[in-house]
């Protein structure tokens, strides 16, 4: 039945015909990946590209026709939502003498479906394999220096010059540490920066604090100092006015996970846990046994009524970067303007660790016909590299893609942000860039694997265990390095 599945599966992906769409709430793919910014990104792509490609579901289904009337070939795209594509079309739109038609396969994560899919259409080569193809943060490292790496053309050898307009766009180095591969070449680069930052209501901050002030919010919690201890000084102070620090202990695993200083395995490919990592442990049960969540799980029903403040207590804040609250929060929050649900009450300052939290990534095919490149070298610069008002990215940043009042994002391009007013009514008219700029730069990119959704995936399985009594410390890690050998067939020293 399995083999059946996937075989029509990859008859479908083959013919370029759309497997799943995105919408609603989204779940996340495996592994607590959720964004890309895993799952909450498949529900934004759904709303921003749609808008962006000016076209129904059913019509991505068919290639598009040449902006320029004519028929010189064929620029293949594989993504994971329509957020991508969209763009694509938007840029042969404006693009008159762009000479291409443009064919779109997408496929969600839900299932664990695109990748196999891909993997199968890359090594089958010929006329349907993709030329351009998109990998989110959960696992971009097996495509861009992992077991896929060989498939990818560098961006040098699209004719980009890498050092000079990653520098002049002022790119976050965690994005390009991801994207290297193996030999140090670039392959992949992001349109999206997504440091995170801690995103707190204001009302509770002057009820419990005294003040709403990010600046001052940020010295309470301990922002930027790289250390969690003021920040559990303050949930002490919250919980004694019945208020929930963060909502679950996965408010705070993606800020530990990401500035750990070690990944899931040691040089010689053996399974590590990071000090950090293993405090995981300690933070959840102590967020447990004190009150200071609602022990919600992210993604589930629980998570997102905290968000409206319908939860078991008020929950002061979660951590993410800009897609939790353009894509996440604001639909969640029970209202679209101030003074509806929580809309309007929310703030933004730094988190007390640097940190990062999904994020898609852009890969061209090194196995593409020699004649396609110019045209995918343009695509690809325009969308990852361009930071004039002209590029991706200005657009993307101040929500006109699509004319003016479109959503405003927090782009890999500093030169953008810099430039850009990335003030939102939903954070009662704060301009989110003043904190996610110098948070992107905090963010670490060196710290992951190409095997980091499945372990993520068992680990937090384990934690959530021993924070809730079900098993002791011990044998929680004991387990966890059992499952993922048994599973992956990686094991401890």
């Amino acid at each position: 039945m399995k083999r059946k599945l996937m075989a029509m599966i990859l008859s479908c992906a083959m013919t370029a015909t759309i497997l799943a769409g995105c919408g609603g709430a989204a779940a996340p793919a495996a592994g607590d990946a959720a964004p890309a910014a895993d799952a909450a990104e498949d529900t934004a792509a759904a709303d921003t590209a749609d808008a962006a490609a000016d076209t129904s579901a059913d019509a991505k289904t068919e290639s598009a026709t040449p902006a320029s009337g004519g028929g010189s070939g064929t620029i293949n795209v594989w993504a994971f939502t329509d957020e991508v594509p969209g763009m694509i079309d938007k840029y042969v739109a404006d693009h008159p003498d762009f000479p291409y038609t443009i064919n779109s396969t997408i496929i969600a994560t839900t299932e664990g479906a695109y990748q196999p899919a891909l993997d199968a259409a890359l090594q089958a080569g010929g006329a349907e394999q993709p030329d351009i193809y998109c990998a989110e943060a959960a696992f971009v490292l097996k495509y861009s220096k992992g077991d896929m790496q060989d498939y990818a053309m560098p961006y040098k050898d699209l004719g980009i010059d890498i050092d000079a307009e990653t520098a002049a766009s002022k790119i976050s180095q965690y994005s390009i540490d991801i994207g290297t591969n193996t030999s140090g070449a670039v392959d992949a680069l992001g349109y999206q920066a997504t440091g995170g930052c801690f995103i707190y209501r204001r009302s509770i901050a002057k009820d419990v604090f005294g003040t709403d002030d990010p600046a001052e919010i940020s010295k309470i919690i301990g922002g930027g100092t790289g250390s969690w201890d003021k920040f559990w000084e303050a949930a002490k102070t919250l919980a004694a006015k019945g208020d929930a620090i963060v909502s679950g202990d996965g408010d705070i695993w993606h800020a530990v996970e990401n500035s750990s200083d070690k990944g899931w395995l040691d040089d010689s490919g053996a399974l590590q846990i990071d000090p950090k990592r293993e405090e995981f442990l300690d933070i959840s049960k102590n967020l447990t046994d004190n009150g200071w969540s609602n022990q919600t799980q992210d993604w589930q029903d629980a998570w997102f009524a905290d968000m409206k403040d319908e939860g078991a207590k008020p929950v002061f804040g979660f951590f993410g970067p800009a897609w939790l609250i353009n894509y996440t929060l604001a639909p969640n929050c029970g209202g679209e303007k101030t003074g509806e649900g929580t809309y309007g009450d929310w703030a933004i300052c730094d988190s007390p660790i640097g940190f990062f939290w999904g994020g898609t990534w852009l890969l061209a095919n090194k196995n593409m016909d020699a004649d396609k490149v110019s045209a995918v070298k343009d695509i690809i610069q325009w969308i990852t590299l361009d930071s004039t008002d002209d590029g991706l990215q200005y657009k993307w940043a101040n929500g006109t893609l699509n004319g003016e009042g479109g959503t405003k994002d927090s782009v890999a391009s500093g030169t953008v942000m810099e430039k850009s007013d990335g003030s939102l009514e939903f954070l009662g008219g704060q301009n989110m860039f003043d904190y996610f700029v110098p948070a992107n730069t905090y963010a670490n990119g060196k710290n992951l694997t190409q095997y980091d959704e499945n372990i993520n995936l068992i680990w937090r399985d384990q934690v959530r265990a021993y924070a809730a009594g079900e098993k002791s410390r011990e044998d929680a890690i004991k387990d966890f390095k059992q499952t993922v050998s048994d599973t992956l067939g990686i094991d401890a020293p």
